[in-house]
């Protein structure tokens, strides 16, 4: 899993920016209502819950909108039906792209989304067509002065992928099975966590020049943007 992923950052300071917008309450609100309707309304038991009622409380979200979005996962309350929808595609110059949907409308969301990478130069292609260059594993981000052989050595007793730094930004990964104890031991140590979930991280990475990656980060953000879009993967490293 070795290669560094600008949109990966670009992504992480983009959410930041949503939060401030209030855009990210909304993309919140779903994913605690499908988390609970999988997993139960007891965080204690469900980590994906747990995860992001902590996501929520990070940007400010009243605790009244986190539990009407459980009362809601939970049947308490009425609400919208969403479904996780998880789209394939090669974005501009053949980049491979993943995009992580919840939808109360699948054909309104398909029809979307594909015209967002015709218009781009790209196509919207059928499962698996992509999904075979990603593994799934815990990403954790926090911004720090510590070197990369820093965090590595305090990080000895986690079962750690990879670690790279961005500025003073870190980005580690994990086994997703390791995600929760690995946030524990950085805290303990006195590390602030901004961000931890289960992402579709590349193994198979292609790289282009500044002026195509920024046409292929210009695509990436537009999908992003989508309301019904909860997160955007790519295999392009810089």
């Amino acid at each position: 899993m070795a290669g560094h992923s600008k949109w990966a950052n670009i992504k992480h300071r983009k959410a930041a920016q949503d939060a401030k917008r209030g855009k990210i309450f909304t993309r919140l609100i779903k994913e605690i209502t499908i988390a609970t309707r999988e997993g139960g309304g007891d965080p204690n038991v469900n980590a994906r819950l747990r995860q992001l009622i902590e996501k929520a409380k990070e940007v400010n979200m009243p605790l009244s909108n986190i539990q009407r979005a459980v009362k809601r996962g939970t049947g308490e309350l009425p609400g919208v039906h969403y479904e996780e929808i998880v789209y394939e595609g090669y974005g501009p110059f053949g980049v491979a792209v993943i995009v992580e949907a919840l939808t109360d409308n699948k054909n309104r969301t398909v029809s979307e989304i594909r015209r967002l990478f015709s218009h781009s130069s790209g196509n919207l292609s059928e499962s698996g067509s992509v999904a075979w260059m990603f593994s799934r594993a815990g990403v954790i981000r926090l911004t720090t002065t510590a070197t990369e052989d820093t965090l590595l050595e305090q990080l000895l007793d986690a079962d750690i992928l990879n670690i790279s730094k961005d500025d003073n930004l870190a980005t580690i990964t994990c086994e997703p099975q390791n995600l929760d104890a690995t946030v524990k031991i950085l805290q303990d140590i006195g590390h602030t966590v901004e961000d931890a979930q289960i992402e579709f991280v590349a193994s198979n990475t292609t790289q282009l020049d500044d002026e195509q990656s920024q046409k292929v980060y210009d695509f990436l953000s537009l999908l992003s943007d989508h309301d019904d879009v909860q997160s955007v993967y790519t295999n392009l490293v810089s």
